[in-house]
């Protein structure tokens, strides 16, 4: 009787502990395993986790190779949700040319009870080309971590089943709940091949496994799995050696062995096809009481794709600018690459790799002078308590996690579909802030993330920063609010320069946001949420000044202010990962060296904080921002500016301790405009837009290259950052044009409307002509598509600038 209520103490804890509010309830459930082709789970730190597993049967050599995890080298020709509303659901087509297949995923939401509602999945394919054979096995897995339980109810036969496979479980976060996988009408099973005859007790039928898995591990369910259905091949092929004999059909050989065992956490369906075929999976949680069946995926999906497509074309509408012919096909591109944006967020659990004594040479003599406790500044790396976060993710291929330096830009276009998530995200991101104001730029929270990271960038060090782009994503929080038929402008008090989106939002109308958005509909809401993140917004906005400051005085420069200057620590000789500009040119590293683009932050990280401030009515805070707003803008001139090169720089020192000026130009010598940190009027402003309209430099015909074309390291070395086209910065180019440069009059204002209309048009034309996987990022003279891919994180913010 003890150990039964204290089993049920810690069921109560955990539920206070983990489970979402109420508000929450329709986030619960989603794709939040981006790093697989289609993985489902809740919001929960330990519960029931599902992923599909593929592969061919036409020969023995596809099961080497089973799709699960999304993975270049797989060679697909494209997985893209073309349509996906995280509180709904949506539609993803996998293009599986190796195996012939054309996968189809359809998840809906369905609301209801207490426990994050219920949810239906068809799975469904077809050949890519009718003439070639189509055999695939398909494995369905569910798998059970923490307190509760999961078992089958459906009758075991030891040669496989016929009709539906009914599963049972329960769990302290999602209680009581069915799962049950369903055929569909017409499938056909492969029931002819080599060896037929021997086979006949399990031709045509599904077959399973149960197996217990280590606490922790369900993620590696892929390996348990697949282990098990070679080493009953390996057997099965044993009889089969002798040439003459041949073998039997791979799809009779390469089967689950219809074994459970007792206590098992992890089970398996697996359907072997041939040709066309769906099957459902319905998730239905007792509280909600409700039954599903495939009536609720035919009528549910088309419905669900209508609205989906008529808010898309309000909320991202394509620009009048455009010709009639293009709008349908650009509409269908931008829904994808949104789609894809929020069909990649996922919520990671568990510890992290943290050095907090990490430092090269030239950060050292900083680091001695802090006075920090030796547990702090002990070297060596250490796994930190666990935490969780629900992110975007840049590439469900090639970084399925968390970055920081993205997840701003991600917020952006998150945020004008859907604010409350966007804000949903925000928040777990801030709570991520440690005592000292640290976040770590990499966010690889537990061995499955780990997984998928080289080792020698798994730690995080606790000096080294990255852009502080969730400023972004507060600033276009407080523009809705101020577009929203809620309070005024004049009421909130409020000019951010990088407010707000390309799209005007309909007056009175929150259709861009969402239906039912809280924040927007509620001031004394939207001021708590900024009331629960400004502390530690303010902790981490200090962390930057104190870990980031750069040196002025100790090298005679002149400067108004003799304070506000910037460096990121953490470079290498080579590389300044911490800028999120990898491999731009910069000057030796040094103690001394200052970084444009780090100021340029400041400014705009200060100006947030400012308006923050302002509306919660911490007039002293704002006071003090203001201050040091103007003195940060005031030293980017004065530290920064290049008179005899016409441009902004960073700043070096030489052998004798004197300042000079490390002039590239390319992104980094852009960055106040960028951020929108010159007046309309200001001098250097022309000299910016000439130097990004000229061919020779900057300007491409598909957007504008990283570094000049006439610079001496123009496509060198591993040419991350040394021209190729990145779409996020093209972005920011855009936005300062259209809302400040090219809005507001200056003297450079045709030229900056000009510019607009051009830059728009090259970007996303080369994004729409180019089909398929949108990439990382594209070629400084070409206009391909270049490292990973699909990377539909920031590179989707192309959907933004389409519109007016």
């Amino acid at each position: 009787m003890a150990l039964v209520k204290f089993w049920l103490l810690l069921c109560l804890v955990q539920v206070a502990w983990s489970q979402p509010s109420n508000e929450s309830e329709s986030l619960l459930w989603g794709a939040y395993r981006p790093g697989l082709y289609f993985g489902l789970r809740p919001r929960l730190p330990q519960s029931l986790m599902t992923g599909l597993i593929w592969f061919g049967t036409q020969d023995f050599m596809s099961v080497s190779r089973p799709r699960h995890a999304c993975d270049q080298g797989d060679g697909l020709e494209g997985y893209t949700w073309t349509e996906y509303d995280p509180r709904k659901g949506g539609v993803q087509v996998l293009n599986d040319k190796p195996n012939n297949v054309r996968v189809t995923t359809e998840l809906i939401k369905v609301p209801g009870g207490h426990n994050g509602g219920s949810w239906a999945a068809r799975i469904r394919g077809e050949p890519m080309n009718p003439a070639h054979p189509c055999r695939t096995s398909f494995i369905f897995y569910a798998g059970l971590e923490g307190l509760g339980g999961l078992d089958m109810e459906t009758d075991e036969d030891e040669n496989g089943l016929e009709g539906p496979v009914k599963f049972s479980g329960t769990s302290p976060d999602l209680d009581e709940f069915i799962l049950r996988i369903v055929d569909g009408p017409d499938n056909k099973q492969v029931t002819d091949g080599p060896y037929s005859h021997l086979f006949t007790d399990r031709i045509g039928k599904t077959h399973f496994l149960g197996q217990r898995i280590p606490s922790g591990q369900i993620w590696k369910a892929r390996d348990f799995i697949m282990q098990n259905i070679i080493q009953r091949a390996q057997g099965i092929l044993q009889g089969y050696k002798e040439p003459q004999k041949g073998a039997p059909d791979p799809s009779f050989v390469l089967q689950l062995t219809d074994e459970t065992l007792f206590g098992s956490n992890l089970y398996a369906v697996q359907k072997t096809l041939d040709g066309e075929f769906q099957f459902d999976v319905f998730f239905e949680s007792a509280s909600a009481n409700h039954k599903l069946d495939s009536s609720t995926l035919d009528k549910g999906i088309p419905a669900l794709l209508k609205t989906f497509d008529e808010r898309f074309n309000v909320v991202f509408p394509v620009s009048d600018s455009y010709p009639t012919s293009e709008h349908e096909g650009l509409q269908a591109f931008s829904k994808a690459i949104t789609s894809n944006l929020m069909g990649g967020i996922g919520y990671f659990y568990g510890t992290s790799i943290v050095d907090r004594g990490f430092a090269y040479e030239w950060d050292q003599e900083d680091d001695a002078s802090d006075d920090e406790d030796e547990e702090k500044t002990a070297r060596g790396a250490r796994l930190t308590e666990p935490r969780a976060l629900l992110t975007a993710t840049p590439s469900r291929s090639f970084f399925p996690r968390g970055f920081y330096w993205d997840e701003g830009f991600h917020l952006l276009h998150i945020g004008e579909w859907d604010n409350d998530l966007s804000l949903e995200i925000l928040k777990d991101w801030v709570d991520l802030i440690d005592e000292d104001g640290w976040v770590a730029r990499e966010q690889i929270l537990g061995e499955e993330a780990r997984s998928r990271v080289p080792a020698e960038f798994q730690t995080q060090v606790p000096t080294n920063a990255n852009p502080p782009t969730l400023t972004m994503a507060i600033t276009a929080f407080i523009a809705r609010l101020q577009s929203s038929s809620g309070p005024s402008d004049a009421e909130l008090g409020m000019d951010l320069g990088m407010g707000g989106s390309q799209v005007p939002l309909a007056s009175g109308e929150n259709v861009r946001s969402g239906a039912g958005s809280k924040y927007l509909e509620s001031p004394e809401l939207a001021q708590a949420f900024l009331r629960s993140i400004y502390k530690p917004l303010k902790r981490h906005y200090e962390w930057f000044r104190r870990t980031q400051r750069g040196q002025i005085k100790q090298y005679g420069r002149k400067a108004r202010s003799r304070s506000e200057a910037y460096r990121w620590r953490g470079r290498s000789a080579t590389h300044v990962l911490t800028s999120g500009m990898d491999d731009y040119p910069r000057g030796p590293p040094s103690a001394g060296e200052l970084h444009l683009d780090l100021i340029s932050w400041m400014a705009f990280f200060t100006r947030t904080m400012r308006e923050i401030s302002g509306f919660l009515g911490e007039e002293d805070d704002a006071a003090s921002y203001a201050e040091i707003e103007t003195a940060i803008l005031n030293n980017i001139d004065d530290l920064h500016w290049s008179e005899e090169n016409q441009m902004y720089c960073d700043v070096g020192v030489n052998d004798e301790d004197e300042s000079y000026h490390v002039c590239h130009k390319g992104y980094l010598s852009i960055f106040p405009f960028l951020l929108s940190l010159l007046p309309p009027e200001s001098p250097q402003l022309g000299a910016i837009l000439d130097l990004v309209r000229d061919p020779k430099h900057l300007w491409s015909p598909y957007g504008l290259r990283s570094l000049s074309a006439s610079h001496p390291e123009f496509g060198q070395g591993e040419n991350y950052w040394k021209g190729p086209i990145w779409i996020q910065m093209n972005y920011l180019a855009l936005r300062a044009l259209h809302q400040t440069y090219a809005n507001q009059p200056g003297p450079y204002q045709k030229q900056a409307q000009e510019i607009y209309v051009e830059l728009r048009r090259n970007v996303v034309d080369n994004e729409y002509k180019r089909t398929g996987y949108v990439w990382e990022q594209y070629d400084a003279l070409t206009g391909e598509g270049r490292r990973s891919h699909p990377f539909t994180g920031w590179t989707s913010m192309v959907a933004l600038s389409k519109s007016d």
